[in-house]
C-alpha cells in the first residue's frame, strides 16, 4: 500500500491517534506541561506583537513631527519590545525543540519495539507490501514530529494574530480588514488548486530517494560479491536507472513548484502595497498620521500571514502529508500482521519435545512438495540426521521449525525460543564485542572469562580473540572472520546458552566432517540434543535417528538406538 492511496479519513484518524498516543503515555505529562508554556509563550509573542505595532506608530509619527523628545521616548520603547519578543522567541524555540525531541523519542522507541516484536520485521519483508521500513521508521517520524509541531504552533499563534490583529487592522479601515480576508480566501483556494498534484509527488520522491540510497548501500556490503562476478556494469545500470527514476520525479515536482511559485511569489509582494493604496489617501487628506500607515502595513501583512497558512506553507504541507500517508500505511500494515497469519503451519510451544503433526512443506515455486505428511516426535535427547539424494526438503524443515514463512500445512510443536536454538549455514553475528556475542542477552554477566577462553581454545579460536583485540572491543564480525571461524563462534554460543535442542543447517560445509564430530561430541557433552542437516554421504554414528527425505515428498525416519526416551512416528 503507497502512502498516496491512504484514505485521507484513514490519515487524518492515525493522526489524531498518534497524538493521543503520547498524550496518554508515561511522557505525556511532560509533553503538555512544556505544549501548555508554548502556548503561554505564543500568547506572549503576539501580544507583543501588537504592542510593537503601536510603538511602531508612534515612533514614526514622531519622526514626521519632528518631536525629538517623542522619538527619544519611542526609540526606549522600541528597545525593551524587541529585547522582550528576542527573549520571548529564543524561549519559545528551545521549547519546541525539546518537545519534539521529546515526541521523536517517544514514537521512534515504540516504532522499533513495535518493529522488533514477534517478528514483525521478517513478516513485513516477506509480505512484501512495504518497502524501506528503515526510512519510514527513521525519517518518517522525525519528519512527522517536527513538522506537526511547527503547523501546530504555526496554527495556534496564527489564530492568536487574527484576534490580536483584527481589531487593531478594523479600528485602522473596516475596509482594508474585508481586502485581507477575501485576498487570503481566494489566495488559499488557489494555492491548492496549483499545488494538488505536490502529496502524490512528494510521496513518491520519498521512496525513490531511498530506493537509490539503498542500492548504495547493496553495493557497499557486496563489494567482494560484486568484484568477484564481475558485476560492476549491472550495478552500474541499475544505480542509474534508480537516479534517473529519482530525477524525473523531483522535475516534474520543480514544475509544480514552478506554478506555485509564480503565484504565492507574487501574492506576497502584493500584501506589502495594498493597505498603503487604502490607507494613504486617508494621510493625504490629512484625517489619519503618518504612523499609521507603517501600522496599517504591519498590522495587514500580519493578519493576512495568518489566513494564509496554507499559502506560505503548501510545499511543506504537502511533503508532511506524504510523511503521514507513509507512516499511516506503515501501522496499518503492522495491525494486518498482528491479523492475519503468513502460513498454514501452526506452531504449537511444548516444554522438552519437538514434534510435527502431518506437516507437509512446499516448494516456493510450483513443484511435488519437499515433505509430505511428516509425523514423528523427537524427544530431549535423541539425536537425529535430516539426509537425502536433496537437501532442500531439511532446509524447508529447518525453516519451518524456526518461523520463517514458508509454503505448507499442518503442526508443529516445539519448545520455546530460548530452549531451542537454530544455527544457520551463514549464522548472524551482530556488530559488537565478542563477550556481548558469545553471551548473549540473558547470560550477560553470568559467564567467567575462563570459562569463555577454555571454550575459544578448545574450538582453536584463540586467534579470533586476538584479531579482536579482546572479549570487549567491538568488532563487524561479518566482515572480519571467515565463515568457518563464525559458524565456531556460534557453536560457542549454543554451548554456553545450553538450550535442550540445536538445529543446524548443512555446518558441515564450512567446517569439515572432523570438526563436526567434535563439535557434535561437545554438545552431547552439554545435554543439547541436536538435529542436523548432512549430506547423504554422512555418517549416522553421532546419531540416535536418521529422517531420509525423499525426491517426492516421502520419508522414513529409521531409529538407530533409543536415546533417552527414543524417537518415535506418530
Amino acid at each position: 500500500m503507497g502512502a498516496e492511496k491512504t484514505p485521507f479519513r484513514v490519515t487524518a484518524s492515525r493522526f489524531v491517534h498518534v497524538v493521543k498516543d503520547v498524550a496518554s503515555s508515561e511522557v505525556g505529562w511532560k509533553a503538555k506541561l512544556i505544549f501548555a508554556g508554548l502556548v503561554v509563550l505564543l500568547f506572549g509573542a503576539n501580544g507583543l506583537n501588537v504592542v510593537n505595532s503601536y510603538v511602531g506608530r508612534n515612533f514614526m509619527t514622531s519622526i514626521a513631527d519632528r518631536d525629538k523628545a517623542e522619538f527619544i521616548r519611542q526609540a526606549y520603547f522600541y528597545i525593551g519590545v524587541f529585547a522582550a519578543s528576542t527573549v520571548v522567541a529564543v524561549i519559545a524555540r528551545f521549547a519546541e525543540e525539546r518537545l519534539g525531541l521529546l515526541w521523536r523519542e517517544f514514537l521512534t522507541r515504540k516504532a522499533v519495539s513495535i518493529y522488533l516484536a514477534d517478528r514483525a520485521y521478517y513478516r513485513l519483508g516477506a509480505s512484501g507490501k512495504l518497502t524501506h521500513i528503515d526510512e519510514r521508521i527513521a525519517e518518517d517520524v522525525r519528519t512527522f514530529t517536527v513538522t506537526t509541531l511547527s503547523f501546530v504552533l504555526m496554527s495556534l499563534n496564527s489564530s492568536f494574530a487574527i484576534v490580536a490583529f483584527s481589531g487593531v487592522l478594523w479600528a485602522i479601515s473596516p475596509l482594508l480588514f474585508i481586502v485581507a480576508v477575501v485576498y487570503a480566501a481566494c489566495g488559499s483556494f488557489l494555492t491548492i488548486a496549483l499545488g494538488r498534484p505536490l502529496i502524490n509527488l512528494n510521496s513518491d520522491q520519498l521512496d525513490k530517494e531511498a530506493s537509490f540510497r539503498a542500492g548504495l548501500i547493496h553495493v557497499r556490503e557486496n563489494a567482494e560479491p560484486i568484484l568477484l562476478g564481475r558485476r560492476e556494469g549491472r550495478q552500474t545500470v541499475r544505480l542509474l536507472n534508480q537516479l534517473d527514476a529519482l530525477v524525473a520525479n523531483f522535475r516534474r515536482i520543480t514544475g509544480v513548484n514552478l506554478k506555485v511559485g509564480f503565484f504565492t511569489t507574487g501574492y506576497n509582494w502584493l500584501i506589502q502595497i495594498i493597505p498603503a493604496l487604502i490607507v494613504a489617501p486617508a494621510f493625504m487628506d490629512g484625517t489619519m498620521e503618518f504612523g499609521v500607515i507603517t501600522q496599517s502595513a504591519m498590522a495587514f501583512s500580519t493578519l493576512v500571514a495568518a489566513f494564509s497558512l496554507i499559502v506560505t506553507q503548501y510545499q511543506s504541507l504537502s511533503n508532511f502529508a506524504a510523511v503521514v500517508g507513509r507512516l499511516s500505511a506503515l501501522m496499518e500494515t503492522m495491525e494486518d500482521l498482528q491479523t492475519t497469519r503468513g502460513t498454514a503451519i501452526e506452531i504449537i510451544q511444548a516444554e522438552g519435545r519437538l514434534a510435527y503433526e502431518r506437516l507437509t512443506l512446499l516448494p516456493s515455486t510450483d513443484g511435488a512438495p519437499l515433505l509430505k505428511d511428516l509425523s514423528i516426535s523427537i524427544p530431549s535427547g535423541t539425536r537425529v540426521l535430516i539426509r537425502g539424494s536433496t537437501q532442500a526438503a531439511g532446509v524447508a524443515l529447518f525453516k519451518a521449525t524456526a518461523g520463517c514463512s514458508t509454503p505448507g500445512a499442518g503442526r508443529i510443536i516445539r519448545p520455546e525460543a530460548n530452549e531451542i536454538f537454530f544455527l544457520a549455514q551463514q549464522p548472524y553475528l551482530p556488530p559488537g564485542t565478542l563477550r556481548q556475542l558469545l553471551e548473549g542477552d540473558m547470560q550477560a554477566g553470568e559467564i567467567t572469562d575462563d570459562r569463555l577462553l577454555g571454550l575459544l581454545r578448545e574450538l582453536d579460536l584463540e586467534h579470533v580473540l586476538a584479531q579482536a583485540g579482546g572479549l570487549d572491543t567491538e568488532r563487524d564480525w561479518q566482515a572480519l572472520l571467515s565463515l568457518r571461524e563464525q559458524q565456531l563462534l556460534a557453536f560457542v554460543r549454543i554451548l554456553l546458552a545450553a538450550p535442550r535442542f540445536a538445529f543446524l543447517d548443512r555446518v558441515g560445509a564450512a567446517l569439515g566432517s572432523n570438526q563436526v564430530q567434535k563439535i557434535l561430541h561437545m554438545l552431547s557433552e552439554c545435554s543439547i540434543t541436536y538435529i542436523n542437516i548432512g549430506e547423504a554421504s554422512d555418517s549416522d554414528d553421532l546419531y540416535d535417528a536418521v529422517l531420509e527425505c525423499g525426491d517426492d515428498g516421502g520419508w522414513t525416519l529409521t531409529t538407530k538406538r533409543a536415546g533417552r526416551d527414543g524417537c518415535d512416528r506418530s
